[in-house]
């Protein structure tokens, strides 16, 4: 029981991680892409 809980814990930490890395990247990669369009 316990074991299932922590292997529940450790995979919502990592979809959580994950959500925040795509918050923070995507973003940055449209910025990135617009910027480049209206450069070249």
């Amino acid at each position: 029981m316990k074991t299932w809980l922590r292997r529940l814990g450790v995979v919502g930490f990592l979809l959580f991680l994950i959500k925040g890395l795509l918050w923070l990247t995507v973003p940055g990669l449209i910025i990135l892409f617009s910027c480049s369009c209206t450069s070249g």
